[in-house]
């Protein structure tokens, strides 16, 4: 099969899926996050991750 028509075309392709449950106030925060970031939820969970591995590699 080929590549499908639309397909971006990347070296980190995004092919892992998390569902995770919050609750409403963390929801809201996340929300905020984004809407004053202009970033996707996705893209705030990644760039969280980064910043507590990154902080997790200080130690």
């Amino acid at each position: 099969m080929g590549i499908k028509k639309g397909t971006k075309l990347t070296d980190t392709p995004k092919n892992k899926v998390l569902r995770i449950r919050i609750d409403d106030d963390t929801n809201s925060k996340l929300e905020a996050v984004c809407d004053q970031s202009k970033m996707s939820k996705s893209d705030v969970v990644r760039k969280g991750i980064e910043m507590q591995y990154a902080e997790t590699k200080k130690k």
